[in-house]
């Protein structure tokens, strides 16, 4: 269960696109396809929002760094897998992080839609990851 009483403060990475070979159907995984991704970490920013000071933080780049190792790294069938492995890795690396909101896009899903994407939305906290 997620907590109510959580930090509201975040870290936002958005609409990141990374090329990868995710999916169920064989052109996928030897094709590839682009994903976005939508990422909010709920971090306590009160003190670098006093200091100043990037060493009291999470750097965006590392954020950055570990998506596209999670994306590239191991292929998943399903984006709700890929979600999950993305949200893992976070908690992992950061363990400042409270909560994790991720979003996984997939813009050219092999479907016959004009326009649109199929996406997933997961959102965990550190106690229920």
């Amino acid at each position: 269960m997620v907590r109510t009483d959580r930090i509201e403060d975040k870290i936002i990475l958005s609409d990141l696109a990374f090329y990868g070979y995710h999916g169920v159907m064989m052109e996928e995984n030897t094709l590839g396809q682009r994903f976005r991704i939508d990422l909010e970490c709920g971090v306590d920013l009160r003190e670098p929002g006093k200091s100043d000071d990037v060493e009291t933080t999470i750097s965006y780049a590392d954020i950055f760094e570990l998506l596209h190792e999670a994306i590239t790294e191991t292929r998943f069938k399903l984006i709700e897998a890929l979600g999950q492995h993305i949200v893992d890795r976070l908690f992992e690396a950061f363990p400042t992080i409270e909560w994790i909101k991720v979003r996984v896009r997939k813009p050219e899903a092999p479907i016959p839609v004009v326009s649109g994407e199929f996406a997933i939305e997961i959102v965990r906290d550190r106690e229920t990851a």
